[in-house]
Protein backbone atom coordinates (compact mmCIF):
# COMPACT_ATOMS: atom_id res chain seq x y z
CA UNK A 1 0.00 0.00 0.00
CA UNK A 2 0.93 3.68 -0.80
CA UNK A 3 1.81 6.44 2.17
CA UNK A 4 -2.20 7.71 3.18
CA UNK A 5 -0.50 11.01 3.46
CA UNK A 6 0.02 11.21 -0.35
CA UNK A 7 -3.85 10.87 -1.26
CA UNK A 8 -5.65 14.04 -2.26
CA UNK A 9 -8.55 13.73 0.49
CA UNK A 10 -5.55 13.97 2.93
CA UNK A 11 -4.19 16.55 0.83
CA UNK A 12 -7.25 18.66 1.14
CA UNK A 13 -7.53 17.66 5.02
CA UNK A 14 -4.06 19.23 5.73
CA UNK A 15 -4.59 22.62 3.96
CA UNK A 16 -7.65 22.99 6.02
CA UNK A 17 -5.90 22.58 8.98
CA UNK A 18 -3.47 24.93 7.80
CA UNK A 19 -6.03 27.81 7.18
CA UNK A 20 -7.46 27.62 10.25
CA UNK A 21 -4.29 27.90 11.98
CA UNK A 22 -3.42 31.02 9.85
CA UNK A 23 -7.17 32.39 10.45
CA UNK A 24 -6.77 32.11 14.35
CA UNK A 25 -3.12 33.57 14.23
CA UNK A 26 -4.62 36.72 12.29
CA UNK A 27 -7.75 36.95 14.87
CA UNK A 28 -5.50 36.83 17.85
CA UNK A 29 -3.13 39.85 16.58
CA UNK A 30 -6.44 41.79 15.50
CA UNK A 31 -7.66 40.89 19.18
CA UNK A 32 -4.34 41.59 20.48
CA UNK A 33 -3.80 44.91 17.94
CA UNK A 34 -7.08 45.89 19.14
CA UNK A 35 -5.89 45.88 23.08
CA UNK A 36 -2.73 47.96 22.22
CA UNK A 37 -4.22 50.69 20.14
CA UNK A 38 -6.91 51.16 23.24
CA UNK A 39 -4.26 51.07 25.98
CA UNK A 40 -2.73 53.75 23.69
CA UNK A 41 -5.64 56.00 23.52
CA UNK A 42 -7.07 55.34 26.79
CA UNK A 43 -4.77 58.02 28.83
CA UNK A 44 -5.74 60.55 25.43
CA UNK A 45 -9.36 60.33 26.54
CA UNK A 46 -8.68 60.74 30.14
CA UNK A 47 -6.96 64.15 29.09
CA UNK A 48 -10.00 64.95 27.18
CA UNK A 49 -11.86 64.70 30.06
CA UNK A 50 -10.09 66.37 31.99
CA UNK A 51 -9.75 69.25 29.84
CA UNK A 52 -13.65 69.47 29.61
CA UNK A 53 -13.59 69.59 33.14
CA UNK A 54 -11.66 72.62 32.80
CA UNK A 55 -14.42 74.27 31.49
CA UNK A 56 -16.31 75.27 34.12
CA UNK A 57 -14.32 77.64 36.54
CA UNK A 58 -11.47 76.36 38.43
CA UNK A 59 -11.60 79.27 41.11
CA UNK A 60 -14.31 81.81 42.55
CA UNK A 61 -15.38 84.81 40.64
CA UNK A 62 -17.29 87.68 40.11
CA UNK A 63 -18.06 86.60 36.89
CA UNK A 64 -19.54 82.59 36.75
CA UNK A 65 -18.91 81.89 39.94
CA UNK A 66 -19.78 84.02 43.34
CA UNK A 67 -19.30 83.02 46.44
CA UNK A 68 -19.78 85.66 49.51
CA UNK A 69 -16.22 86.28 50.28
CA UNK A 70 -15.61 88.46 47.03
CA UNK A 71 -17.91 90.66 48.34
CA UNK A 72 -15.04 91.84 51.17
CA UNK A 73 -12.50 91.06 49.05
CA UNK A 74 -13.40 94.08 46.35
CA UNK A 75 -14.17 96.25 49.78
CA UNK A 76 -10.32 96.08 50.37
CA UNK A 77 -9.48 97.12 46.75
CA UNK A 78 -11.78 99.53 46.52
CA UNK A 79 -10.38 101.19 50.06
CA UNK A 80 -6.91 100.97 48.07
CA UNK A 81 -8.20 103.79 45.81
CA UNK A 82 -11.08 105.67 46.67
CA UNK A 83 -9.82 106.30 50.27
CA UNK A 84 -8.72 109.79 48.80
CA UNK A 85 -12.22 111.01 47.61
CA UNK A 86 -13.48 109.66 50.91
CA UNK A 87 -12.16 112.23 52.69
CA UNK A 88 -8.59 111.36 52.70
CA UNK A 89 -9.30 108.48 54.81
CA UNK A 90 -5.84 106.93 55.10
CA UNK A 91 -7.00 104.81 58.20
CA UNK A 92 -9.10 102.90 54.99
CA UNK A 93 -5.90 102.91 52.49
CA UNK A 94 -3.76 101.70 55.11
CA UNK A 95 -5.90 98.70 56.44
CA UNK A 96 -6.01 98.15 52.38
CA UNK A 97 -2.62 96.17 52.18
CA UNK A 98 -0.30 94.27 54.19
CA UNK A 99 1.52 96.52 56.99
CA UNK A 100 5.20 95.15 56.23
CA UNK A 101 7.84 95.36 53.80
CA UNK A 102 6.23 92.64 51.76
CA UNK A 103 3.98 95.14 50.28
CA UNK A 104 5.38 96.01 46.71
CA UNK A 105 3.77 98.14 43.81
CA UNK A 106 4.72 99.23 40.19
CA UNK A 107 3.40 102.54 38.80
CA UNK A 108 2.96 104.16 35.80
CA UNK A 109 6.15 106.21 36.34
CA UNK A 110 9.44 104.22 36.64
CA UNK A 111 9.88 106.74 40.35
CA UNK A 112 6.94 105.39 41.83
CA UNK A 113 7.61 101.75 42.28
CA UNK A 114 6.52 101.05 45.98
CA UNK A 115 8.64 98.62 48.09
CA UNK A 116 7.17 97.95 52.08
CA UNK A 117 4.80 99.57 53.78
CA UNK A 118 7.17 102.32 55.07
CA UNK A 119 7.60 103.88 51.15
CA UNK A 120 3.48 103.44 50.77
CA UNK A 121 3.46 105.35 53.95
CA UNK A 122 5.90 108.11 53.20
CA UNK A 123 4.06 108.70 49.59
CA UNK A 124 0.86 109.02 50.99
CA UNK A 125 1.61 111.52 53.67
CA UNK A 126 3.69 113.83 51.47
CA UNK A 127 2.14 114.08 48.25
CA UNK A 128 -1.79 112.58 48.81
CA UNK A 129 -2.56 114.26 51.88
CA UNK A 130 -1.01 117.62 50.41
CA UNK A 131 -3.66 120.37 50.13
CA UNK A 132 -2.78 121.18 46.59
CA UNK A 133 -3.55 117.61 46.00
CA UNK A 134 -7.43 116.73 45.23
CA UNK A 135 -9.10 113.70 44.68
CA UNK A 136 -12.08 114.22 42.78
CA UNK A 137 -13.98 110.58 40.97
CA UNK A 138 -12.89 106.86 41.23
CA UNK A 139 -14.20 105.22 38.10
CA UNK A 140 -13.10 101.02 37.94
CA UNK A 141 -14.15 99.02 34.58
CA UNK A 142 -14.03 95.27 33.60
CA UNK A 143 -13.40 94.40 36.67
CA UNK A 144 -12.98 91.01 37.52
CA UNK A 145 -12.40 88.96 40.63
CA UNK A 146 -10.53 85.95 41.54
CA UNK A 147 -10.16 83.78 45.07
CA UNK A 148 -8.37 80.63 45.00
CA UNK A 149 -10.66 77.55 46.31
CA UNK A 150 -8.46 77.28 49.46
CA UNK A 151 -9.94 80.89 50.00
CA UNK A 152 -6.35 82.58 51.05
CA UNK A 153 -5.73 83.90 48.07
CA UNK A 154 -7.10 86.43 46.06
CA UNK A 155 -6.20 88.36 42.65
CA UNK A 156 -7.83 91.41 40.40
CA UNK A 157 -7.60 92.97 37.24
CA UNK A 158 -8.97 96.08 35.95
CA UNK A 159 -9.35 99.36 33.83
CA UNK A 160 -9.02 102.34 36.57
CA UNK A 161 -9.67 105.69 36.01
CA UNK A 162 -8.69 108.22 38.77
CA UNK A 163 -9.86 111.75 38.28
CA UNK A 164 -7.30 113.98 40.37
CA UNK A 165 -6.69 117.78 40.59
CA UNK A 166 -2.49 118.99 41.38
CA UNK A 167 -1.98 122.35 42.01
CA UNK A 168 -5.28 123.59 39.91
CA UNK A 169 -4.52 121.28 37.12
CA UNK A 170 -5.56 118.17 36.33
CA UNK A 171 -3.94 115.20 37.70
CA UNK A 172 -5.39 111.75 35.86
CA UNK A 173 -5.04 108.48 35.17
CA UNK A 174 -7.15 107.10 32.30
CA UNK A 175 -7.22 103.43 30.66
CA UNK A 176 -4.85 102.69 33.35
CA UNK A 177 -4.63 98.96 33.43
CA UNK A 178 -4.46 97.62 37.61
CA UNK A 179 -3.89 94.33 38.91
CA UNK A 180 -2.96 93.11 42.23
CA UNK A 181 -2.77 90.08 44.82
CA UNK A 182 -4.32 89.81 48.48
CA UNK A 183 -3.87 86.88 50.94
CA UNK A 184 -6.51 86.24 53.85
CA UNK A 185 -4.17 87.26 57.19
CA UNK A 186 -5.58 87.16 60.37
CA UNK A 187 -9.29 86.95 58.47
CA UNK A 188 -8.88 89.69 56.72
CA UNK A 189 -7.99 90.83 53.46
CA UNK A 190 -4.55 92.80 52.70
CA UNK A 191 -3.22 93.37 49.32
CA UNK A 192 0.77 92.27 49.31
CA UNK A 193 0.71 93.39 45.58
CA UNK A 194 0.09 95.54 42.47
CA UNK A 195 0.72 97.03 38.87
CA UNK A 196 -0.23 99.82 37.50
CA UNK A 197 0.86 100.16 33.94
CA UNK A 198 -0.59 102.33 30.86
CA UNK A 199 -0.66 100.44 27.16
CA UNK A 200 1.69 101.73 25.09
CA UNK A 201 -0.43 101.63 22.26
CA UNK A 202 -2.78 104.00 23.80
CA UNK A 203 0.04 105.95 24.43
CA UNK A 204 1.90 105.81 21.19
CA UNK A 205 -1.58 107.26 19.88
Amino acid sequence: MGDSRAQPGNIIKEVIVRISILQTTIVCLVISGAGILAGDTLPAQEVLNKEAEMVSPYTFNNLNNPHIELAEIEKTIRANIEWAVKGKDTVLSYSSVINNDELFYFSTDSKGTIIGFDDFRNLTEKFFMRDDFKAIRVEINDFRIHMSPSMKTAWWSCLLNDYNEFRGKPANWENVRWTGVLEKVDGKWRIFQMHFSKAEDLLNN
